[in-house]
């Protein structure tokens, strides 16, 4: 099954925060919008980021109808993953209930672990431990029964 995806800037820094940026490799094809590149960037670009992204892609914030609460990156994201049909990667809840609303499959840095579990890169104990990583370690919002869904779901 190929899998292609479209990432703001959230997934990205929030799994470099616990250098698990390798787990971006379950995807196929990830593209990353410019506007995105550029955020994170500014914020300081973490070390393997342009390894992982196979293509930056830009788009016509204009040509789709996005949420306006939405900053440009997410905004960005969002107009990318619905022009190039891929899945949306984001741990913003504007951005996922925009995507949602839009018909875009929609995943965060938790749904990013536990793909890299289900394509074979991490052993069930790691990937629980990097989902328990976001909480204790990175600057994500994440509430334990999140991640503890997200860990109930590797057993599925």
């Amino acid at each position: 099954m190929t899998t292609a995806a479209v990432s703001d800037a959230g997934p990205l820094i929030h799994l470099a925060e616990i250098e698990s940026l390798e787990l971006f490799d379950a995807f196929d094809t990830l593209l990353v919008p410019e506007t995105v590149y550029e955020e994170v960037e500014a914020g300081g670009l973490p070390d393997g980021l342009s390894a992982v992204a196979d293509e930056l892609v830009t788009v016509d914030n204009d040509a789709t109808e996005v949420v306006d609460e939405l900053d440009a990156g997410e905004r960005a994201a969002l107009a990318a993953a619905i022009e190039h049909e891929t899945v949306l990667l984001t741990d913003d809840l504007a951005a996922r209930e925009a995507a949602s609303d839009a018909g875009v499959d929609v995943h965060g840095s938790i749904g990013v672990i536990a793909l890299g579990y289900g394509r074979g890169l991490l052993g069930r104990d790691e990937a629980a431990a990097r989902m328990r990583a976001l909480q204790r370690e990175t600057s994500l919002f994440v509430t334990e029964a999140v991640v503890e869904r997200g860990i109930r779901l590797l057993d599925e």
